[in-house]
């Protein structure tokens, strides 16, 4: 099944990249992405890590909720190189995920590199060192709230 959901998947993003509909194109595409498909299935590729597509039901609420907290960071941080005194206070801090899954934990990290301001610049199994450009920056993280989130979209309570 997962092979047929990456098929389908790979042949959607084809279809956006090319903007091509013309019959020969549209069957070349769907042969491309049956066979990528195939040899990622062959390759272990298409498995509950690689292709998560049990997840596809969360996405309605965390994709929104990571872009407005993707904007709001971008507008505080715009706000701070603008400040004609660039009020920087560069923090280091550790915070230790809640995910079960080595996708969750790569989840969670690349939500905060996502974010602006932030960055996990080290992952030692549960515990992401994270660099952020102001003391409130790494305050939010470390509240929880993403890692509430993060846990919530992998499955947890």
């Amino acid at each position: 099944m997962r092979t047929i959901s990456l098929a389908f998947i790979l042949y959607v993003f084809w279809l956006v990249l090319s903007g091509y509909f013309k019959p020969f194109l549209l069957i070349a595409g769907a042969i491309c992405a049956v066979l990528c498909a195939l040899a990622a299935g062959r390759l272990n590729a298409a498995d509950e890590e690689g292709h998560p597509n049990h997840l596809i039901l969360r996405t309605p609420t965390y994709y929104p909720w990571l872009l407005w907290e993707i904007a709001k960071s971008a507008w505080s941080v715009t706000k701070i190189i603008l400040h004609p005194k660039l009020p920087i206070s560069p923090t280091m801090s550790v915070v230790r995920a809640s995910q079960r899954t080595a996708a969750g934990i790569a989840t969670y990290a690349n939500s905060i590199t996502l974010t602006p301001g932030t960055i996990t610049a080290d992952v030692q199994g549960n515990d992401l060192t994270i660099h952020a450009l102001v003391a409130d920056g790494a305050t939010d993280v470390e509240g929880g709230e993403m890692d509430r989130r993060v846990r919530a979209f992998e499955g947890g309570a």
